[in-house]
């Protein structure tokens, strides 16, 4: 668990605090998304987190410990980060850039190769064509997923995201997203997200807090806050096709059915219901039928893309 109270940041010579009085938690194997505009502190305080940057006030519980009592280094060898492009070390091959942390830790060699092996295999990457390369060598996406091997090699409680995924290509990004949103939901880490991404923030945060100069607006579930922002500026920053952005958050399996038949090509049961809405519009119907029975409706998915989720 992550827990901060009335966290503040001001730096030196600066009119306004960077983060000002902020109070959240993320509950333990949960994740939150820290989302707003350039300079909302949002950075800030993921740095404050593992103690890059030491807050002015506040407190910052890790796993019901005071991160500001603890030893800076202890603190961080027990956090993972992930950066753009997973910031890996140029001069290390794969494999040691994946061991930097269990060799911190002091682990023996064979342990550290069985870990190195272990996860780079968890997020896609075969450990006998990746161990020796250098980062010079791989894709974009090849090294943002060296960086979540590297941060998870640890095996922390907790896991740290500044735009994980802003440096690679939107098709790449998807997937990985897809992919990190698989791995943390198996190994429940604790983790706290920063992204400018609207969709990316609902997608991997099981949580959502907006913030706007460095003040806390609205902390809630992804679902919830896209129903109903609370805030005009927060409506304002969720975009006006924010319906349509929470409709990609359920899938048919959620969504009411209709018991009579329909016509058309039938949908999966795990088909997200943003996708079933561009298969109606695309077969210029108003219902489909569904694999495992009954057909979903168009009006259905319009009315559960503003309001809450309603049983079948």
């Amino acid at each position: 668990m992550i827990t901060l109270r009335g966290l503040t940041k001001t730096y030196p010579g600066a009119a306004q605090p960077a983060v000002a009085d902020l109070t959240l938690t993320v509950p333990e194997g949960t994740s939150c998304a820290l989302i707003g505009p350039s300079g909302c502190g949002k950075t800030t305080t993921l740095r404050m987190v593992n103690r890059l940057v030491e807050p002015t006030s506040g407190e910052i519980l890790i796993g019901g410990q005071d991160a500001l009592r603890m030893d800076a280094v202890t603190l961080r060898r027990g956090i993972g980060y992930v950066i753009q492009e997973g910031g890996l070390f140029p001069h290390r091959t794969v494999a040691e850039n994946v061991a930097t942390v269990p060799r911190l830790l002091g682990w023996d060699a064979a342990r550290i190769a069985a870990r190195v092996e272990a996860v780079l295999s968890l997020v896609g990457l075969d450990p006998g064509r990746f161990r020796d390369r250098w980062p010079h060598q791989l894709s974009g996406g090849e090294r943002q997923r060296v960086g979540v091997a590297r941060a998870l090699a640890g095996d922390p409680p907790v896991l740290l995201m500044d735009e994980p995924f802003g440096a690679v290509d939107p098709v790449v990004r998807a997937r990985l997203q897809d992919e990190v949103l698989h791995l943390l939901r198996s190994l429940r880490k604790t983790v706290l997200i920063v992204t400018h991404d609207v969709e990316e923030a609902v997608r991997l945060g099981d949580a959502v807090a907006v913030l706007r100069a460095g003040r806390l607006l609205r902390h809630a579930p992804a679902a919830e806050i896209l129903a109903d922002p609370g805030d005009p500026f927060v409506a304002e920053f969720l975009g006006a096709d924010r319906a349509l952005t929470r409709l990609g958050l359920f899938t048919l399996a959620d969504a009411p059915r209709r018991p009579e038949a329909a016509s058309g090509t039938p949908l999966p049961p795990g088909t997200n219901l943003r996708d079933a809405l561009a298969a109606m519009l695309a077969a210029g119907v108003r219902a489909l039928p569904v694999t495992d029975g009954g057909s979903v409706a168009l009006d259905d998915l319009l009315a559960f893309g503003g309001g809450p989720p309603r049983a079948a």
